[in-house]
């Protein structure tokens, strides 16, 4: 019978995202409440976080004795997560494996095709559902072809879907398993004193970005939490765990305008005094701009925004919705109520060429984030405009997938020239910030500091900056107890 169930976080480190923090696993915080509501024993083991190898995980299963092992995966991540399974595999003679996630819901006939002796059952779209059912149906025999949502291999070796389970509605119906994450392991770096948690106040994306997963995953629909559960969580959080920091997981928490403003309302009126880091729409700033200070009361310090590219032809191309000055005007709208704003632009299309690369460039500095990412694009084999980039990909090794490593190659560049294009703009931009830090506010500079030290001295970009190069003496000052 299985009732011991672990999931685990498998150890994949890109470097970029990394430079910010550390945060739980928050599917399997649902899964795990899932499971034991069901009557399970689940255990959630974040290898990534605390830098376990595979050594040492094969160490950490033998502990657990699990009956089954699951994990989660995203493109660049699974590699490291079929590798971990088929640890467990030969750690944990008999144990089940199973593994979710976006790439795998997608890639499930070449996940079980290629990995099948790692990958016993991969669990599509939402888990939370699916999985103690899954497990329900093994302990009894079933047939499982009643479960919807999974894929798997019959007795022949045919890999078998299931239909698509239908998305949970009540999402505040969610049972959650806080007390099983390793609270120690979560920090963010620019507040470093405080925990942070990762937080679903929706789940879904009505948009149709041809450059992103979300979108199919979710087949364009949106679904909310109310604006009283979110805050009774924080609450929760806040004074069991002691989380300081919340950052949001969804792409779009303001997409109902009305719930979006009860949730502003809610933890301003009842002090909940967490920091929050989330990611929004450029047209839903702008469309909040007269209550931009609700913002800032309700503990938003951070925004990202996607702006992605700052031509026009390019947003068009990816399907953005939005016009170029639109970013520039929300930019303008978080900065100016003392926010950090952040934002990505999406550099190695095919059409790309230096000049290319320096126009956008020269629109980022015009846009004036305090943070900014030069993302390469990645060829998500599930995404609408892999068929414009297949022709142009260069590595077929999903670990490079992480936007940092280009594996699409310009027509008119080289690997190498792209790379350094974009590490050229990363130490412009940084270095053009480091000389501005003297008329920044006193929280944007500290925050600033941290993380220009943390981008210097841990990030992966360091590999390949090297050096920052000369800086005034006014920065050196500023920046000399950090750096």
């Amino acid at each position: 019978m299985l009732s011991r169930i672990v999931l685990v976080t498998p150890p994949y480190h890109s470097g970029v995202v990394e430079t910010a923090g550390s945060w739980p696993n928050v599917a399997f915080v649902y899964l795990a409440g899932a499971l034991r509501e069901a009557g399970f024993d689940p255990i959630i083991y974040d290898a990534m976080t605390a830098h376990h190898d595979m050594d040492r995980i094969a160490a950490e299963l033998e502990r657990y004795a699990p009956d089954m092992v699951l994990t989660s995966a995203y493109t660049p991540s699974y590699p490291a997560a079929a590798r971990m399974l088929r640890v467990a595999k030969e750690t944990l003679p008999g144990v089940i494996t199973g593994i979710g996630g976006v790439h795998s819901h997608f890639m499930y006939d070449e996940v079980l095709t290629k990995d099948g002796d790692a990958v016993d059952f991969v669990v599509r779209g939402e888990g939370e559902r699916t999985l103690p059912e899954l497990v329900q149906c093994l302990n009894a025999g079933d047939n499982l072809a009643k479960v919807e949502g999974i894929a798997y291999r019959d007795e022949n070796g045919a890999v078998l879907a299931t239909p698509a389970r239908p998305f949970v509605h009540d999402l505040d119906s969610l049972p959650t398993a806080w007390d099983l994450v390793d609270w120690s392991l979560y920090r963010f770096y620019p507040l470093p004193d405080t925990k942070l948690a990762i937080l679903s106040t929706s789940r879904g994306c009505d948009q149709s970005c041809t450059f992103c997963s979300q979108q199919v995953f979710w087949n364009k629909t949106w679904r909310a939490r109310s604006a009283e559960s979110v805050i009774a969580e924080m609450e929760m959080l806040r004074d069991r765990f002691g989380v300081g920091v919340v950052m949001f997981a969804d792409e779009t928490p303001t997409l109902d305008e009305t719930r979006w403003h009860a949730l502003l309302d809610g933890l301003i009126e009842r002090e909940v005094g967490s920091h929050i880091l989330m990611e929004t729409r450029v047209d839903d700033v702008l469309r909040d701009q007269a209550i931009m200070d609700r913002y800032h009361g309700a503990g938003i310090n951070h925004v990202y925004l996607g702006v992605e590219r700052t031509d026009q032809t390019t947003l068009d191309l990816f399907k953005k919705n939005t016009e170029v000055e639109m970013g520039k005007r929300a930019l303008d709208l978080v900065n100016g109520h003392d926010m950090i704003s952040e934002t990505s632009l999406v550099l190695g299309l095919p059409t790309d060429t230096p000049e290319t690369i320096e126009a956008t460039f020269q629109l980022a500095q015009h846009y004036n984030p305090d943070l900014a990412f030069f993302l390469t694009i990645a060829p998500w084999p599930y995404a609408d405009i892999y068929e414009d980039l297949k022709p142009h990909i260069v590595s077929y090794d999903y670990e490079d997938y992480n936007l940092v490593a280009p594996v699409v190659k310009p027509i008119a560049m080289e690997i190498d020239e792209l790379m350094e294009q974009v590490i050229n703009c990363y130490r412009r931009f940084y270095m053009g910030k480091l000389k501005s830090i003297a008329t920044m506010s006193t929280f944007k500079r500290e925050y600033f500091m941290v993380t220009m030290k943390l981008l210097m001295e841990n990030s992966y970009l360091r590999q390949h900056m090297g050096g920052l190069g000369s800086m005034p003496k006014e920065v050196e000052r500023l920046m000399g107890k950090w750096l």
